[in-house]
């Protein structure tokens, strides 16, 4: 089945004007100057090794910092005035958030700090920008405090509804108590509401598309399966980690062949990483609207009760697909923002495919993939993955037309 067409050519989409700025930070005399570019990476692989080494145990908690981080950055930039002044405003407004938020990370973070201002002109613009930088990250975390997106808030308990068709259970083999409940109540960033793009509801239990689904799923997403093929195994196991750790290094690609200015490659981080929690918190919201069971409760209700999926069945319901969902968002944010297609191949790799790469040439084939490997995986039905693009497409879209005001 066709996935929905969601790389729409938003090639050329600018970002809009950024603002604000403020506040301290010292710098050495320089030597050979990086280029903006190489500034923008270097924090870019400091955000992404501090969270690495000692971020939140919650997906969406360390979205956030990224969010925080890359959005004080992007507002530090109004006022700079040179490329030194937009990269000491880079540097103070994520040394600032780092150093807050994983305070386990000081070290390195202390260490980019100084070795990024050593390579800058010891004048009082690098100073005041720098000082602008943490004067931003520090009103952007003021503006998310208390915003439910705490490890402790957003895997709240919930109440695990009496046994019914179509209803989730806690799932074989663990029956582990439901996760990320929390999230469809925490604060969006833009959105105006958790529910303000929530899908229509899943296809009913019995119906033709419902009846199509779990046949699927519980034909090749089994773990004993007799059709699934061994390409079809590796793409379920290559995206069954983490997204925000899959994205990773495809956000990095895209910045890093970007001929863009500074500010708005620190855009894009920000802007991915705003729909990306606002994505998350709009997929709680609806799956815990519809409540939909997981296909091995399905399956096993219908009367094979000792089936099992190829990788073990996430603690949350089915419908949508949280990989997806920020997939959609991912794909949305990146076509607008940077074009359908890389300027050149990228390659990533995956935590749960030691030693294994895949090379792509565009925003739109991890999409792709994402929604064939989590029914491979046995842990989502079509629907529910269709819907999850949607979905995080709707959620990018919104984010990306209201850009102007989260980032001033």
């Amino acid at each position: 089945m066709p996935l929905l067409a969601t790389a729409r050519s938003r090639a050329g989409a600018t970002l809009l004007g950024v603002l604000t700025g403020a506040a301290l930070g010292v710098a050495a005399p320089a030597a050979a100057q990086p280029t903006a570019a190489d500034s923008v990476l270097v924090w870019y692989d400091a955000t992404a090794a501090a969270i690495a080494a000692g971020g939140a145990p919650t997906q969406v908690t360390n979205n956030r910092t990224w969010a925080i981080a890359w959005l004080a950055a992007a507002r530090a930039q109004a006022g700079t005035h040179s490329a030194a002044g937009r990269r000491a405003a880079l540097a103070g407004a994520v040394h600032q958030t780092l150093t807050t938020l994983i305070p386990g990370q000081q070290s390195p973070a202390d260490a980019t700090l100084a070795a990024e201002l050593a390579a800058l002109p010891d004048r009082q613009e690098v100073r005041d920008s720098v000082t602008a930088g943490r004067a931003a990250a520090r009103r952007v975390l003021t503006e998310r405090s208390g915003d439910g997106l705490d490890p402790a808030s957003v895997n709240i308990p919930f109440p695990v509804p009496a046994p019914a068709p179509g209803v989730w259970q806690p799932t074989p083999p663990q029956y582990a108590p439901a996760t990320q409940y929390g999230n469809r109540a925490a604060r969006p960033f833009v959105l105006r509401s958790a529910a303000q793009f929530r899908p229509p509801a899943p296809p009913a239990p019995g119906s033709a598309r419902y009846e199509a689904d779990l046949a699927e799923v519980a034909a090749y997403g089994s773990a004993t399966s007799t059709v699934r093929t061994q390409a079809q195994t590796d793409t379920a196991t290559f995206w069954l980690g983490s997204s925000l750790t899959l994205y990773t290094p495809i956000l990095r690609a895209a910045v890093a062949q970007s001929h863009a200015s500074i500010a708005d490659r620190i855009r894009l981080v920000a802007l991915f990483h705003v729909a990306a929690v606002d994505t998350q918190i709009a997929t709680s919201d609806a799956k815990y609207a519809y409540q939909r069971w997981r296909p091995v409760t399905a399956i096993r209700a219908g009367g094979d009760t000792t089936w099992l999926p190829l990788h073990d069945t996430p603690a949350h319901p089915d419908y949508p697909s949280g990989h997806n969902t920020y997939s959609g968002s991912a794909e949305g944010v990146l076509t607008g923002l940077a074009g359908p297609r890389a300027r050149e191949p990228y390659t990533i790799s995956s935590p749960t495919a030691p030693g294994v790469t895949r090379t792509y040439t565009d925003w739109h084939r991890p999409s792709l993939e994402n929604v064939d490997a989590r029914v491979w995986s046995g842990i989502h039905t079509r629907n529910a993955d269709l819907a999850g693009i949607r979905l995080g497409d709707d959620v990018a879209r919104y984010v990306l037309g209201h850009a102007q005001a989260v980032l001033r």
